[in-house]
């Protein structure tokens, strides 16, 4: 059997609407901020409980325009040394400079600690990856330090649609919230992203940035240094069909976390786990190798061997070890780079079978298997 990293499921129907928007699009000639785009945004600032949402066309934009609407600029940004370098990068391209923080071991997040370990008297945000659609459970805690001191909370919340802790949504615990429709992203448009706030004023700084910062889409008045940002209508229509699966692939996808979370704490493995009253999207599934083992060994064995394709990882090489961050290199933080170094992501699809979640267990049980006799053995 063959279990494939990432699969993107849209339906015989989905792909006949998505073709008939098409057609309607091309045929009409309003290709970009249109009504599939408004349709799109209001259907996904409803399933997210939020009263705003703006679509882009990036996640990356979208994070870039939460920092440039924060005004960042000239000012310190705390980030995750283990997220995906674009966090980074939006940062520095709103005029940030960004401080990479430690993350706790039980979420692969930003803890109050670790936050507090980072901030400087130049430190105007703070920004949290829910990393693998978990929202830490100390987010209110960290949410609070924050106030205390005037630093915004901004969430990076690409991987997180539909996750959700005590009832509250991803992106609506900081001032906004950047999501990602990247194909591999649980929600896809193919490419895009969303800005989700709650706060009017960013809204509204979110639709002048989006559109090379005019006043008005009709006009040519520039109040704002934005950029071409928008989002087409065949992709705003792509992620509205997939947008209505959100709740089945929710549904699916922790179903098959449960299996393996059994499966997985029988091989005696670390994982991250999921929060008491919290709903996550199991966007990735992280498990920690034990120490010294061989990741690109049992990677290469899982593939080769059982035919099994790991997820990426999140993410392999923390961001202060990168050669383009070089200049904003940190020491001292230890439990990203252990966590960097040995975790591996299971695949886990929007609609993977039983048979394939089965394989997966068998498989990688017969490798963590292989791995203690290795250790026993030296």
């Amino acid at each position: 059997m063959q279990v494939p990293a990432a699969r993107i499921v849209f339906s015989q129907e989905d792909r006949a609407e998505v073709a008939s928007v098409a057609a309607e699009v091309l045929t009409t000639g309003a290709m970009t901020l249109g009504r599939q785009t408004q349709q799109f945004e209001a259907a996904f600032a409803a399933a997210h409980g939020a009263p705003y949402a703006v679509a882009v066309n990036s996640g990356t934009a979208a994070l870039e325009i939460i920092l440039r609407s924060v005004d960042v600029d000239g000012f310190d940004v705390v980030v995750p040394t283990n997220t995906f370098a674009a966090t980074a990068f939006a940062v520095l391209r709103a005029g940030g400079t960004p401080i990479f923080a430690d993350v706790s071991a039980d979420t692969f997040a930003l803890s109050p600690e670790t936050v507090l370990a980072a901030v400087t008297p130049r430190t105007k945000a703070v920004v949290v990856v829910h990393i693998g659609g978990l929202i830490p459970p100390d987010i209110d805690e960290l949410r609070a330090v924050l106030d205390e001191r005037g630093i915004m909370l901004v969430e990076d919340a690409a991987h997180a649609h539909g996750s959700s802790l005590a009832g509250r949504c991803a992106g609506s615990f900081g001032v906004a919230g950047s999501f990602s429709f990247y194909p591999t992203k649980l929600i896809t448009s193919g490419e895009g992203g969303m800005v989700v706030t709650a706060d009017e004023r960013m809204r509204d700084e979110a639709l002048v940035y989006r559109d090379q910062g005019k006043a008005g889409f009709l006009g040519n008045i520039h109040i704002r240094q934005g950029y071409a940002w928008r989002m087409s209508e065949v992709h705003a229509a792509t992620g509205r069909v997939h947008l209505r699966h959100l709740d089945r692939f929710l549904g699916h996808r922790r179903g098959v976390a449960a299996c393996y979370d059994l499966a997985i704490d029988e091989m005696g493995v670390d994982r991250p786990r999921a929060v008491d009253g919290g709903v996550t999207n199991y966007y990735k599934y992280p498990v920690l190798l034990p120490l010294g083992a061989d990741r690109a060994r049992v990677k290469l064995e899982l593939r080769d061997g059982h035919g099994v394709s790991l997820a990426g990882e999140v993410y392999e090489v923390p961001l202060h070890r990168q050669p383009v961050f070089e200049r904003f290199a940190r020491s001292g933080l230890p439990v990203a780079e252990d966590i960097c170094a040995r975790h591996v992501c299971l695949p886990l699809h929007s609609d993977m079978t039983e048979a394939e979640v089965e394989h997966v267990v068998a498989s990688f049980r017969t490798v963590v298997r292989a791995l203690e006799l290795d250790g026993a053995a030296r």
